[in-house]
Order: C-alpha cells, then structure tokens, then sequence
C-alpha cells in the first residue's frame, strides 16, 4: 500500500507525531512519500515532493508551466479527470489550470491512500485524490477547526464531500467538524498525540524556594497568555513566592504586549519569556517544575500537556476544547473554567496546599495513565489500522 502525506514542510527532528507516524507505517510495510512546499535538509525518511514554485517573473513563469505540464504527460489520464472535475465545479481554465500546476507534484504519483496532515491544506487540492483514484484521508488539529472555518465560512464544503475518512486527535474536534457540516457518516478515527516516554527526562525536584510554574505553548491570543499572566499578580498578592516560565514563539508584537502587561503588573521579576527552544531545552525547564499551566482559550489536544503529565508534573489547564480528554479532573490534574485568572490563581494555591500524599497520588496517576494511552507504539498501531481497516 502507498501513502501520500501533504504537509506544508517535511516534519523537523523534534516533530515527533509526523516522525512516529511515517515510521509506523515504513515498519509494517508500506511504501510512503511526503508531499510539501518546503523540505528539511536532515529529513531522510521517505521520499518527498515539492510543489511547483510560483515566479512573479512572468517567463520564468510560463518556462516553469511547460516543464511542469511535460512532466504530467504520463499521467495524462488523471490529468484529464482531474480537469473534468474541477470544470464540474463551474472553475474557469485559468483556474482549473493553476490547479493542475499548483498540484502536478501529486497527481504525478499512484496512490492508495492521499492524507492531508491539516484541513486547510485540502483546499484547492479536494479532487485530486478522486483523479488519481486514491482514498482521501483529512487530519483535524486546533487551527483546522478553532480558528479557520470562523474566518472562512463554508471553506470545507467540498471538503466534506470528497472525504473517504476523517482523522482527528480529538473527540472536541471531530464534534465541531459536524458542526461545520461534516456528515455524522462519514468514517473516522480518534488518534491522539503520544509521548516518546525514552526521550522524557528524569523528574528534578525544585531545588529552589520559589515555586516554578511552566507554560509551553507560542504568545497568540488564543493560548490565554494574558490570563496567566493576570492570575500570577494574584498570586503576587497573595504572597506567594513564584517564578513562571514561558516557553514559546511570538512576533515582536505579541512578545512586547505581553511583557509589558507583566511590567505592568509588577511582575518583571518573577516572569520569564524563555522564546522558542529545542524540544530538549524545554524538556529540561519542564522537569523542574512543581505546577505545568495551560491557560488557553481553546485547543484542539495539547502535546505539552502529555509532557508535563508524562512528568508527573502537576497539571492545571482551562476545561476547554480536547482538553478535558487530555486531563482527568482531580485524577491526572485539575481543569478551571476558561478566561479566568482568579479561578487559576486559586486553584494554584489550593493544589500547593494539597498535602504531599495527594500530590504524589495525581502524579503517579498521571504517568500511568500516559504510559499506557499515549504511547507512540499505540499511535503507530492505530494509524496502520485507520488505513486497513474498513470504517
């Protein structure tokens, strides 16, 4: 069996449900190529290919629409399928040829199975599959469905039409395609990130007076950063001795607004903006804390969050979107309603008032939990059946 994967960029090293997922399905036997626009240098695990770049100088331009279609010349036939599709959908030529272009890369190749690794990287590719007549495989994550279709109604309309099956990483996100107008028979299958427990390292006690409080995640609105930030000045007021730390990405914007919401706040001290590191360094920052917190206003599943819990570490995120799948209230960790700072300042200072049997109780429960859900070998084993087994 062959498998197209469309990704945006071959997944980099610390990539891991993109890593894990490829060499599942290399170890069982199937043939796999990666389909993008950008390649990394260190990624060696299957063949790749890139999508025909667009010039803005026009000869250049026309020069590359003639090696492209000559290239297609043996796959005339799914050419002219695909051609006739899109004409169904009353697309002009010039549009129907940009497609062509914009997708010779995959209808170039035979397949068995064409998985877009996002939703919106089907769009203006949803007929491919049909021309090449392949099964076509759409993954949900959080921007896919929290953020795109509310900026682009009815974006996925002929999406939903062209589908074989849907994957999801959460239940929350599954529900809101439906919502989106996803039909309730369309075949699909829950498949969650996993931790690579080998990479995980040994817990550190905090060595220090301060509590340590983490939050990975990158400084976009959606990730409640400000929130957080509101709820360490009540803990400031509450004469609590804390350092927090923020690991993420962000604009020059975003990164000036939140720190200066902390300046604001007094908090210059105790708040550390730590930018984007490796998947190692955050690790290592991890495992020294005594709280992890996930303040977001929504996501679709949260691999961090596995993290912090493969840790032991002791959990409290917003009860929202995948969220609650991920943690178990009061059993791996502890949700708080969303957009509240008080609501977390308190139940920060409740669960460090917990006594220590308690805690050690959460934690244990946590990573064993992990360890037998959300392991890579349990992700590889349901990814080779999403695509042998009949839904």
């Amino acid at each position: 069996m062959k498998i197209g994967i469309v990704l945006s960029s071959t997944p980099s090293y610390s990539e891991t449900f993109f890593n894990s997922k490829i060499k599942g399905l290399l170890k069982q036997g199937f043939k796999v190529i990666v389909f993008t626009q950008n390649t990394h240098k260190d990624f060696k695990l299957c063949p790749t290919k890139k999508s025909a770049k667009v010039y803005s100088f026009l000869p250049l331009q026309l020069l590359s629409f003639v090696f492209v279609f000559l290239k297609l010349v043996p796959r005339f036939l799914a050419v002219k399928r695909f051609i006739a599709l899109e004409r169904q959908q009353n697309n002009t030529w010039g549009t129907v040829i940009k497609k062509v272009y914009l997708n010779a890369h995959i209808l170039s190749e035979k397949l068995d199975w064409l998985h877009f690794g996002f939703a919106t990287q089907a769009i203006g590719s949803e007929l491919v599959a049909s021309a090449i007549h392949a099964k076509m495989a759409v993954s949900f994550r959080g921007f896919d469905i929290n953020v795109y279709p509310v900026k682009h109604s009815n974006c996925y309309n002929l999406l939903w039409q062209r589908v074989d099956k849907i994957h999801s990483i959460s239940n929350y996100l599954l529900n809101k395609g439906y919502g989106y107008g996803l039909s309730k028979n369309t075949p699909y299958k829950i498949i969650t990130p996993a931790v690579v427990l080998g990479e995980i390292p040994p817990k550190i006690k905090n060595s220090t007076r301060k509590i340590q409080i983490v939050t990975i995640a990158r400084l976009s609105w959606i990730k409640g950063v400000d929130v957080a930030i509101e709820a360490m000045m009540h803990l400031k007021e509450n004469n609590i001795d804390f350092e927090y730390h923020i690991i993420g990405s962000s604009s020059i914007k975003d990164a000036e607004r939140y720190k200066f919401q902390a300046f604001e706040y007094g908090l210059k001290e105790h708040i550390h903006f730590h930018g984007k590191l490796s998947h190692q360094e955050t690790l290592k920052l991890l495992s020294k804390a005594d709280i992890y917190m996930q303040p977001s206003l929504n996501e679709g599943f949260c691999n961090a969050v596995l993290e912090a819990q493969a840790l032991g570490k002791l959990c409290i995120a917003s009860n929202v979107g995948g969220l609650p799948e991920n943690i178990l209230d009061e059993k791996t960790g502890w949700l708080v309603e969303v957009q509240n700072p008080i609501h977390l300042a308190n139940k920060i200072m409740e669960v460090l008032a917990l006594p220590e049997h308690i805690k050690q109780t959460i934690s244990d429960q946590a990573i064993i939990r992990i360890k037998e859900q959300f392991t890579i070998e349990k992700q590889q084993k349901e990814f080779v059946e999403f695509y042998t087994q009949e839904s």
